[in-house]
């Protein structure tokens, strides 16, 4: 009965969705599936403005259509199992399937925190040393930025699953979760896991810190720079640009530290509250960030007008 190469017996893992509120899951499904339409909606929208508006054709825009990308990837690995389990009772999800989906959740939330750095290290070029904004961020150099935070991320989240599969399951199969998240399928192996919890634990730290760490410094030379300007227009119009970026910040991070928080010292927060905001940080930064940066950015915003409006005049102030 044993399978002596993967050396674990069950085949599948049973997903609860949010303990507790079984009952309900019809209803939780529908904000679920609106967040995941408006992310979908909003992301591949801001990608259409981009590429068809050739004043976008900017390293702060390549950064926001990185990021729109990234987002769909996200949600599009969540939110599909998450509608089947509130809606079609799908529960089931093979031990493979599991692994991939918590493999690509975790790379993609890595990557999200990579590119808010490039783009905070964007407004730091812009508003710091503006007159080599365009030496110093190139097509070339934006790219590569892109492509070491997705190959960051790939790397860390790598060792996860391939630790996860040298683990043994005998019994416990059932995931008192919505998605497959690293720590909750962890927490089902039948061995010592001492290994796996510290491995998760210094990847999601590491990253917090580094990069938290690295936003912050570049939003203080910001700070610094702009509080230096004489013009109280000059510090308005440079804060403003950073407006977006710090609503995107705060959308991402808050329940992601509170989610991290919880799995770590929040023993008395109620699972139920515990897995509302896990699925909060992967579902509505993709929902949210789009309108952000519609609402935010004025180039972006009078071409999605004039996309959906074409007989539109738009005025040019």
């Amino acid at each position: 009965m044993a399978d002596n190469v993967t050396h674990r017996y069950i085949s599948s893992f049973f997903l609860v969705g949010i303990p507790g509120l079984q009952a309900f899951h019809c209803w939780i499904g529908i904000p679920v599936f609106v967040l995941f339409a408006l992310g979908l909606l909003g992301n591949s929208t801001i990608i259409s403005t981009i590429k068809l508006e050739p004043s976008l054709h900017q390293p702060m825009y390549f950064f926001l259509c990185m990021l729109a990308v990234n987002d769909m990837a996200l949600t599009s690995s969540t939110a599909p199992k998450m509608l089947g389990i509130f809606w079609l009772d799908a529960h089931r999800f093979d031990f493979s399937i599991c692994l991939a989906q918590m493999y690509f959740i975790h790379t993609f939330c890595i990557v999200e925190s990579a590119l808010l750095v490039a783009m905070a290290f964007d407004r730091y070029v812009a508003i710091c040393i503006p007159l080599r904004y365009t030496t110093i961020l190139t097509t070339p150099v934006v790219l590569k930025m892109g492509l070491t935070g997705m190959i960051r991320a790939s790397l860390m989240v790598l060792p996860c699953p391939l630790l996860i599969k040298r683990l043994p399951y005998y019994t416990k199969y059932v995931i008192n979760h919505a998605y497959c998240e690293h720590m909750a399928v962890v927490k089902l192996a039948s061995a010592n896991t001492l290994i796996n919890r510290a491995y998760g634990i210094s990847v999601a730290l590491s990253v917090m810190v580094l990069d938290l760490g690295l936003i912050a410094t570049s939003y203080i030379k910001i700070l610094q720079a702009v509080f230096r300007l004489s013009s109280q227009n000059a510090r308005s119009k440079a804060l403003g640009t950073c407006a977006a970026h710090v609503c995107t910040i705060l959308v991402s991070y808050t329940p992601a530290l509170f989610s991290f928080l919880t799995h770590r010292i929040g023993k008395k927060v109620p699972p139920s509250i515990h897995i509302i905001f896990a699925s909060l940080y992967l579902l509505v930064p993709p929902a949210v960030n789009p309108l952000v940066y519609g609402v935010k950015t004025k180039q972006i915003r009078d071409r999605v007008v004039s996309l959906f409006f074409p007989s539109k005049k738009i005025s040019e102030n």
